[in-house]
């Protein structure tokens, strides 16, 4: 018989071998409220932490996951991160939250509370403690090839917060392309300097034109291609130049991975979420596959949420890949309803923007 699992609030206790989205000032610069849920077994022990945000809007109050159920020290099983998840709903419906939305895209959760509205999803993760020889013949032919011209074709790679803006400027214009917004300046460097150190911005430039740039937050334990953008016909191999120098410079900063951050699964042949799949799979990274997905807590609010949703965009992410759940089977999921344990994460005991369109 598994054990059960209770969600209770926890002190955040953040240090580099965790996701940077659980830290603190990452987590009260995009929400109302913020903090950490502790899984605790019946003898009081924590197993795992689920770091969350609650994020208001008129007539809603919404909770927001920013990274998935991390272990806490020891094996977590798919049955009681199940039940612990179970254990999270019932927490925030006794805190008068309206409903869970979609997490953020880097947040792949390996199961989903009973009773929510979940889709498969997935992202690219590279290995970044591999020698730089290694990472190289990783990339597929067509990447290394393109690299090479834009180093033939003196492209740089450039990185610091001065590019703050310039980055701004460039993730809009892509976003614009594709009939989509993005936060204003003034927010966007909010979110920058909550992230104070933990922040690489770089930019492409060739000829002094400025062909493309990526916003990636990081911390030991992993980097994560938050945004990105470009001008609309950057020269070839510029922005997988971008990204090798980026990989080496977090490499060389002690990083031990580099996520992508979210792909769609089986995205439709020609598709623009096709081509950002190949673009990120060619880099030589491992496919995480699991489930995004979201709560009803108040079936009214949530109506109105989903309604809105639809108007805004035709739905959020779950909507528009919930029809792939059917088919979808991820490399753990015959765990979802057994005790078979999963490899703790890291050691949270001890002290210590993507693409530019949606994925």
């Amino acid at each position: 018989m598994s054990v059960v699992l209770q969600a209770k609030p926890i002190p955040i206790e953040w240090h580099p071998g965790l996701s940077i989205f659980a830290s603190e000032p990452f987590l009260k610069s995009v929400g109302d409220e913020c903090g950490w849920l502790g899984g605790f077994d019946p003898a009081g022990r924590v197993r795992c932490v689920l770091p969350y945000t609650i994020v208001r809007k008129p007539l809603l109050r919404m909770v927001r996951f920013r990274v998935e159920t991390i272990p806490w020290n020891s094996p977590l099983s798919i049955v009681e991160e199940t039940g612990f998840l179970n254990s999270a709903v019932n927490h925030f419906r006794e805190r008068g939250a309206d409903l869970i939305i979609p997490a953020t895209t880097n947040t792949i959760f390996r199961t989903y509370p009973d009773g929510a509205v979940s889709a498969p999803y997935g992202s690219y993760v590279l290995d970044l403690t591999q020698s730089d020889e290694a990472l190289w013949a990783n990339l597929h032919g067509k990447h290394r090839n393109v690299v090479r011209n834009a180093m033939k074709r003196n492209v740089q790679v450039l990185s610091g917060v001065q590019y703050i803006e310039a980055a701004h400027t460039l993730i809009c214009d892509t976003l614009r392309r594709s009939g989509l917004r993005f936060m204003d300046l003034a927010a966007f460097r909010h979110a920058a300097a909550a992230l104070e150190h933990n922040l690489l911005v770089a930019v492409a430039e060739h000829g002094g034109v400025l062909q493309g740039c990526a916003v990636i937050p990081y911390s030991s334990y992993s980097a994560y291609y938050l945004y990105g953008g470009s001008i609309a016909e950057p020269l070839t191999g510029a922005m997988n130049l971008l990204q090798w120098r980026a990989m080496q410079l977090l490499r060389g900063l002690g990083v031990e991975r580099y996520d992508f951050v979210g792909v769609r699964i089986s995205p439709k042949r020609g598709s623009k979420q096709e081509g950002l799949k190949i673009f990120k799979e060619r880099f030589g990274g491992c496919l995480v596959q699991g489930y995004i997905w979201k709560y009803s807590l108040r079936p009214l609010k949530y109506l109105l949420y989903c309604l809105g949703a639809r108007i805004r965009s035709g739905g959020d992410i779950v909507d528009k890949e919930q029809h792939k759940l059917g088919e979808f089977q991820a490399p753990d999921a015959e765990l979802r309803h057994s005790s078979a344990p999963i490899p703790a994460g890291p050691d949270v005991a001890s002290p210590e923007l993507r693409m530019g369109t949606r994925s």
